[in-house]
């Protein structure tokens, strides 16, 4: 075969029309093959002789897309330095933007002796249980497509699975269910339109590992948190199998959604890998470079774990961050994504120890002319110490609100002393963004997500029931933090049910109508149950699958409705901070809260732990504009009455200059529809018990 020296960038396997490039970083290496597969898995081997700065690199002009490929790196076997280099062992380019196949588990995959330890070198050769990588066809039509560029305060998430999502619906082709092209099926996209979303924001969907432990349970990675390709879409949601045919699939998904108004969030996995720790498998990066792509520990055998899966990746060298830095660009310029939510993005941010707002990754997200433009969401977590870091990310972040869901969840479910923080919460959470020159939407607020219950599992178990995952129901959350009735699990009971479909109503009222960015679970909006598993990471069936046949339409079109009206008034959305007086030549403040009787609420009012009901005056006449050249934003104004307590209670309307007439739209002790009787000043209303309703100024 003819071989020419080739380049050392771009690094991995690039097919240019007439053959491809192959180059591997690695800095340990004293000799590296490049691995060939027919398709009958014979493999032919061809060394690597041109370095170039640590890139080991050739050009095959006979290589064209759909080829298989792997690397074989020679190089020490010395633990306790950090080096385990084993040639014995084929290992995925981690530049490679197809994968085929899935990992057969057994001894060969390890870099260890089973019999004699995990320092002893294995000999035993993986290469036909390892997938293999794929030489992919760049080339691809956009027809136009281009970044759609929805601002932050417009924006609606709606979280979901590439396969959970259609695996079940009745309208996709059974071929194309669970996949894809499954996702991007007419029928589904004008589900989201319906629903009124502007985002989808994917579970992971990096090329990913099934961990050797499920699969020996009979269970499947089924949230795909375990990534080993990081430019690669993960094969198994491609409906076409052929090798490397995944890539078009998703560009083509992401492309209809673009035509439909949707944008694609992708959740990112780059804090870990699925090698694990010092008893983990060799599938790539250990095989490559240990020492230079994972965080290791002072005993250099073992590895640091800010993630609690074993290994977390070195942020500190240079090719590991230009390993993130060129996935994340590939994904924005070659598959035209739309931004990326973090997973554990505190990880990321760890230099020596600590989280460090200075650190080389932030400065490199900064500087990026292409990734600073997009979307950009941190998990502002890890499980280290000092990982807790919501409020702290740098400004041109957003962040998942942890504090937002677990004060809402608390002040529905009745908790004394959560006034003051609901109303912080509900209204941005300023005290956490303000400072740092952040607007609302740094505030992505959720009461939900994959992780943990969904909403109707939230209102209807106090336990969570995860025996199905096979470990004892040891994993997951223990506290609930939410209302079930007093009722545990399904009931026939009408007055339960009644009541635990309320609490759902109030939760997604809440979440639609607080300023920053809502972020729906996807399903949340039609029921969708796990049966009280909260974790249901493993749980690739229809336990997790949505159930099309079994869905709540009222729950879906109250959320419409809820959707449709934080749309049409911008009130519910500000792109700015409310200042709590006049502004624009309003007579009012632009926000106002009041007590059930209808007085401005005193600071003695704010400090009444027990205190569950308020009521929120927001003005549609003092929104701030984000071009101060156009006219003012203008709006209706809007009167807000949140009552958690346990009891119905009578609010008494605010004196006429805070309006002369009221309608009611909103009212989540019913499914109806707001009545259209006006009320006057001074006129009361009762809310029953654990309901907000809304009522807007009738000019």
């Amino acid at each position: 075969m003819k071989v020419w020296p080739g380049q050392a960038y771009p690094l991995g396997a690039v097919y240019d029309g007439f053959g491809t490039n192959f180059s591997l970083f690695s800095e340990i290496a004293e000799r590296v093959e490049l691995c060939l597969f027919d398709e009958a898995g014979d493999e032919t081997r061809l060394e690597l002789r041109e370095v170039t700065g640590y890139c080991w690199h050739a050009y095959l002009p006979s290589v064209e897309p759909g080829q298989r490929y792997g690397f074989r790196v020679y190089g020490p076997w010395d633990p306790s330095n950090g080096h385990r280099c084993n040639p014995d062992k084929l290992l995925l380019d981690p530049y490679a933007k197809a994968i085929d196949g899935q990992v057969r588990w057994g001894e060969s995959v390890f870099p260890y002796s089973f019999d004699e330890g995990h320092e002893v070198r294995s000999e035993s050769d993986s290469a036909a249980a390892m997938p293999k990588c794929v030489v992919h066809q760049p080339h691809f039509d956009w027809s136009g497509d281009r970044k759609l560029g929805l601002p932050w305060h417009e924006t609606i998430i709606y979280e979901t699975h590439v396969k959970g999502l259609s695996a079940r619906h009745p309208e996709v082709p059974a071929e194309l269910r669970g996949t894809y092209a499954g996702l991007a099926h007419p029928a589904v996209i004008e589900y989201l339109e319906r629903l009124g979303v502007t985002a989808v924001e994917l579970m992971p969907v990096h090329y990913f590992i099934h961990d050797k432990h499920l699969i020996d349970q009979g269970l499947r990675n089924y949230w795909g948190y375990n990534s080993i390709g990081y430019l690669a879409p993960h094969d198994e949601y491609a409906a076409d199998r052929r090798p490397g045919a995944a890539v078009p699939e998703f560009k083509q998904m992401v492309k209809r959604l673009h035509q439909a108004g949707i944008e694609v969030i992708l959740d990112v996995v780059y804090n870990h890998t699925a090698e694990g720790n010092h008893l983990g498998p060799m599938l790539s990066f250990k095989g490559i470079d240990n020492a230079y792509y994972y965080r290791l520990t002072d005993d250099k055998r073992y590895y640091m774990d800010y993630t609690g899966t074993g290994n977390s990746l070195n942020m500190r060298h240079p090719h590991a961050l230009q390993l993130l830095m060129d996935s994340l660009r590939y994904w924005v310029v070659e598959m035209h994504v739309d931004g990326f939510r973090f997973d554990l993005a505190s990880t990321l941010a760890r230099e020596l120890h600590d989280v460090d707002r200075l650190s080389a990754f932030f400065d490199l997200i900064q500087q990026d002319p292409v990734i600073s433009q997009v979307k950009l969401i941190a998990e502002p977590w890890d499980v280290g110490e000092g990982g807790y870091q919501v409020g702290n990310f740098p400004p041109v972040w957003t962040e998942w609100n942890g504090k937002y869901r677990d004060c809402v969840r608390d002040f529905w479910r009745g908790e004394d002393q959560t006034m003051g923080e609901f109303a912080a919460r509900f209204t941005g959470s300023s005290d956490l963004y303000e400072n740092t020159s952040r607007l609302p939407y740094a505030s992505i607020n959720f009461i939900t997500a994959h992780d943990g219950f969904t909403l109707r599992d939230l209102v209807t178990y106090e336990q969570k029931r995860n025996e199905a995952n096979g470990e004892d129901s040891r994993d997951g959350e223990d506290h609930n933090r939410s209302w079930n009735c007093g009722v545990e699990g399904p009931t026939d009971d009408p007055q339960v049910n009644e009541l635990r479909a309320r609490q759902q109503r109030n939760f997604l009222a809440t979440l639609l109508l607080s300023q920053g960015v809502p972020m729906l679970l996807g399903g949340d909006e039609i029921g969708r149950t796990q049966q009280g598993n909260n974790n249901a990471y493993c749980q690739d069936n229809e336990l997790s699958w949505y159930d099309w046949e079994d869905l709540d339409e009222s729950l879906f079109d109250f959320t419409r409705r809820l959707i449709k009206l934080r749309k049409r008034h911008p009130v519910f959305r500000r792109r700015g901070w409310f200042q709590g007086r006049p502004i624009h030549g309003s007579e009012v403040d632009d926000i106002a809260w009041f007590t059930p009787d209808g007085d401005e609420m005193a600071e003695e009012h704010w400090e009444q732990g027990h205190a569950k009901s308020l009521g929120i005056y927001l003005n549609g006449s003092a929104i701030p504009n984000p071009n101060p050249r156009a006219e003012p934003v203008t709006d209706d104004d809007f009167y807000v009455m949140i009552n958690a307590h346990d009891e119905t209670l009578a609010f008494r309307l605010p004196g006429e200059e805070w309006g002369r007439s009221w309608v009611r739209v909103l009212d989540t002790s019913t499914v109806r529809r707001g009545g259209v009787q006006a009320l006057a000043p001074g006129e009361s209303l009762e809310v029953e018990a654990r309901a907000l309703v809304v009522l807007r100024r009738d000019p």
